[in-house]
């Protein structure tokens, strides 16, 4: 599983404003940044549960599932989590700053 992030082009970025042009009822359409978040979220699931697959076949003796395999693959997955935990902890900390703000 790969786990880069592709940087955007000008053209990517030029087709995402397109996409997000506020409806009739003033929401916007398109996907956002929810159903990436999702995605992002599923991605990692699938590396965590790859990686305890991979150890599972390892600690059984499985001759065709290398460590070098699964250590791989648990390293992708602990990453993965990791930028996730400091997604969600920015999310929480930018709502914090939000409901603190005197209107």
């Amino acid at each position: 599983m790969d786990l880069r992030i592709s940087p955007m082009t000008s053209q990517g970025l030029g087709s995402i404003a397109q996409t997000k042009r506020p409806a009739a009822g003033g929401a916007v359409a398109g996907a956002g940044f929810a159903d990436n978040f999702k995605s992002a979220l599923k991605s990692v699931s699938a590396a965590q549960q790859e990686a305890s697959r991979l150890q599972t076949e390892v600690q059984l003796g499985n001759p065709k599932v290398s460590l070098e395999e699964t250590m791989l693959a648990m390293q992708k997955a602990q990453i993965g989590f990791q930028a996730t935990m400091h997604v969600r902890n920015r999310m929480v900390s930018a709502y914090t700053d939000i409901m603190n703000m005197s209107v």
